[in-house]
């Protein structure tokens, strides 16, 4: 069979692709108990299988009840989380006050379906206390649908650490297991635990860990080191 051959001087057409975003990695994990909250992320930032940084939290304080974890592609967390703060610097300004864990959860699903149509590559957990003094988690879609729940990971390593979760902190797939209110104590060793593991089998998770303790007194910060290759 006669082969076709291309036209003198002509070039094939190449498809050219591009994405605008890129994951830069990175793992939270979040509990909510009785009066306090806690949040904790890794360290590590990276590009594929290049580590850009080994000291770069995902943890954002947004105010003395409110702290937000974010990762996914670390432009969109920086514009974000810029954003976000700016609106809450304008309502501070406007009101005299600080806004609660339950209306910054609403801005920033506010903020998320805003951009909808060309959304912020980014895994989302807020933690904080409410206008009741009690723990509470939000975790959000890309797009801004968001509920609360007392636990919850998120990020490359969520599809490890969620059933970990589920079953230390839940208590589900426990036969005669009597869920009972979780401890500060404990919730901090879970989510160390948590990351232990999951550096032991992600390799974008690891480094170290920063630990937000949320409680009436305000915000509590520890530094745990993991594994580092």
């Amino acid at each position: 069979m006669a082969m076709i051959e291309p036209f003198a001087g002509h070039t094939p057409v190449q498809a050219q692709r591009f994405s605008p975003y890129s994951d830069n990695g990175g793992t939270i994990v979040a509990i909510a108990g009785e009066d306090f909250a806690v949040i904790g992320s890794d360290t590590r930032l990276t590009v594929g299988y290049s580590i850009n940084t080994r000291e770069q939290s995902k943890l954002f304080r947004l105010s003395d009840k409110t702290v937000l974890g974010s990762c996914g592609c670390w432009c969109d967390v920086l514009t974000l989380t810029r954003v976000l703060n700016a609106r809450l610097q304008m309502y501070n300004h406007e009101h005299q006050k600080e806004m609660n864990t339950p209306a910054v959860a609403q801005l920033l699903s506010t903020m998320l379906y805003y951009k909808r149509f060309f959304p912020y590559y980014v895994s989302n957990l807020l933690a904080g206390l409410d206008a009741d003094g009690k723990g509470a988690v939000y975790h959000y879609d890309p797009v801004g649908h968001y509920e609360r729940n007392q636990y919850y990971a998120g990020g490359s390593s969520s599809a490890l650490l969620q059933p970990f979760l589920d079953n230390q902190v839940g208590m589900k797939n426990m036969n005669g297991a009597v869920p009972e209110a979780i401890t500060r104590e404990r919730a901090v060793a879970i989510v160390k635990d948590a990351f232990i593991s999951a550096a032991e089998r992600e390799i974008h998770t690891g480094d170290a860990i920063i630990i937000n303790i949320i409680d009436k007194t305000g915000v509590k910060e520890e530094r745990f080191s993991l594994r580092k290759d």
